[in-house]
C-alpha cells in the first residue's frame, strides 16, 4: 500500500505548520502502509529529522509532478548529496556536513556559490511568500557537476519583529513560504531532488532577537530552539530521496492526506485519478477552499488511520460504524 502525506508550507497548519511538528503524524501512517511519500515540510525540523524508515522524501514541485502523472519516481539505496552555500562556507555548514557523514553515513560535497543566493522572507494576507534572487545562477553553476541531490544552506532574510512575533507568539512560520518556492525554481530545471535550510543570519549585536531561544518556546517551535545550524534534517532527507526516473507512478498510490482547507495542485491530481483524499478536520489552516465530495472527510488523524486500515483490509469504512444504511439501489437511466 502506497500513501501520501502532505502539509503545506506557509499557510499555518495547526500540525506540521510549524518546525517538524508532523513527524509522529507520519510515523503514524507510515506504520499503516508499506511506502508513504512525504515531502521536506512535513518532517524538516530543523536539525532534526524523525521520518518513518518506510518514507519516500519528495519535494513538493516533485510531487505535484508525480500525482498529475508527468513523472514517475525510483527509489536509491543513496544518492550523491551535492551542498551548496554562499562564499566564503561558513564553519556551520561543514560541521551540518561532517555529522552528516559520521551519523546518517551521506555522500556529500560542498560547493561554494559565484552568485550569491538571495532569499527575502515576508507575511503577507496571512501567508509565508517571498523573492528569491541568484536562482537561475546557481542553476548554471551546479550544472556542470555529477550530483544526485541538491541541498541549499543560505541565509533567508526576515524583518527582525517578523521573526521576534514568530518565536514568542507562533503563527505562520515566515521561512517556508520562500524555501518553497525557491526549492521549487530550481528543482523544475535540474529535475532533481532539492531541499533548503537556513543558515543562521543574526548577530549577537541584536541580543533580543540572539538570545531569543533561552525562552521557553512553543513546543512546535522548539526544534527551532534547540538547533544549531537547521541543516541536518535536510541531508537525512536527501540521502535517500527517490529521484526522478521509471519506477513508481501515479496509479501505485492508494490514498493522500491532507490539512482541511487547502485545495492545491496534488488534490486537484488526485481527483482526476480518483485516488482518494483522506482531510483531517482537526488540522485547519488559514486558508478556507471549499473541499470536495468527493473528499473523505475525518475529525483527526486517529480518524484518518481508521479509513487508511479500512482501505488495507478491504473493509468499508460504514460497514464498521453506526448505524449501518440499507445498501442502495441505482436507478436505471
Amino acid at each position: 500500500m502506497l500513501g501520501v502525506l502532505i502539509i503545506p508550507t506557509g499557510i499555518e497548519a495547526h500540525i506540521g505548520g510549524h518546525a517538524g511538528d508532523a513527524n509522529p503524524v507520519a510515523k503514524l501512517i507510515g506504520g499503516c502502509c508499506d511506502k508513504l511519500i512525504v515531502h521536506p515540510n512535513v518532517v524538516n525540523a530543523s536539525d532534526l529529522n524523525e521520518m518513518p524508515q518506510n518514507s519516500l522524501y519528495v519535494e513538493g514541485s516533485i510531487l505535484d509532478r508525480f500525482l498529475e502523472g508527468k513523472i514517475e519516481l525510483r527509489e536509491v539505496n543513496q544518492n550523491k548529496i551535492l551542498v551548496v552555500a554562499n562564499t566564503p562556507v561558513q564553519e556551520e555548514t561543514i560541521n551540518a556536513v561532517s555529522a552528516g557523514r559520521v551519523t546518517v553515513g551521506i555522500n556529500a560535497e560542498i560547493l561554494g556559490l559565484d552568485t550569491p543566493l538571495r532569499m527575502i522572507a515576508r507575511v503577507e494576507n496571512g501567508q509565508a511568500v517571498g523573492d528569491v534572487f541568484g536562482w537561475e545562477e546557481l542553476v548554471e553553476q551546479v550544472s556542470q557537476y555529477s550530483f544526485d541531490a541538491l541541498a541549499i544552506h543560505t541565509p533567508i532574510e526576515l524583518h527582525r519583529d517578523v521573526a521576534l512575533n514568530y518565536y514568542r507568539n507562533g503563527g505562520v512560520s515566515p521561512w517556508g513560504g520562500i524555501e518553497a518556492i525557491t526549492s521549487k525554481l530550481i528543482a523544475n530545471r535540474l529535475n532533481k531532488p532539492v531541499a533548503h535550510a537556513p543558515i543562521e543570519s543574526v548577530t549577537p549585536d541584536d541580543a533580543e532577537l540572539y538570545n531569543i531561544f533561552h525562552e521557553i518556546t512553543d513546543p512546535r517551535i522548539a526544534p527551532e530552539a534547540i538547533s544549531n545550524c537547521y541543516f541536518h534534517c535536510v541531508l537525512k532527507g536527501l540521502n535517500q530521496a527517490p529521484i526522478i526516473d521509471k519506477g513508481i507512478n501515479f496509479k501505485d498510490v492508494d490514498f493522500m492526506v491532507s490539512p482541511f482547507g487547502c485545495f492545491g495542485r496534488p488534490h486537484k491530481a488526485c481527483l482526476e485519478a480518483n485516488i482518494p483524499v483522506i482531510v483531517v478536520k482537526e488540522n485547519k489552516t488559514i486558508l478556507n477552499d471549499p473541499m470536495p465530495k468527493e473528499f473523505i472527510l475525518v475529525e483527526n488523524y486517529w480518524e484518518a488511520v481508521g479509513v487508511i486500515m479500512s482501505m488495507k483490509t478491504g473493509i468499508h469504512p460504514s460497514s464498521v460504524r453506526r448505524p449501518i444504511e440499507y445498501t442502495k439501489i441505482i436507478n436505471k437511466k
